[in-house]
């Protein structure tokens, strides 16, 4: 991969690793994964924050990419955004695959010193 399709995967990916670096944000992710579309009140429920705190992290999650919302009646619910997630996922497969490559080389490098 050359230099300027690495910095744009890391330009595409680090809004969506700075949403998801937040507990408060990544709890709200995982109830969307564990549960589907929600709204603010069935968000709030059983959290420690006020619905205005929800709203707040659910802009920052937004505003990434990550969740979306729809007007249903009177109520806005909140949904995850497949496709940021999936940039987030291939940036870290290849991260992974970077890191067992060099891992793999190290393994190498040591086997034949030890020899």
């Amino acid at each position: 991969m050359n230099a300027v399709a690495r910095h744009t995967r890391i330009d595409g990916a680090a809004p969506i690793f700075g949403a998801l670096g937040d507990a408060t944000r990544l709890r709200l992710v995982s109830r969307l994964v564990d549960d589907g579309p929600l709204s603010i009140v069935q968000l709030t429920e059983g959290a420690k924050i006020t619905r205005q705190g929800v709203t707040k992290h659910l802009r920052v999650l937004s505003d990434a990419g990550v969740v979306r919302d729809r007007r249903r009646g009177r109520e806005r619910i909140w949904e995850l955004d497949g496709r940021r997630l999936e940039i987030a996922r291939q940036f870290l497969d290849h991260a992974s695959q970077r890191w067992d490559e060099t891992l793999g080389r190290l393994r190498a490098f040591v086997e034949r010193e030890a020899r």
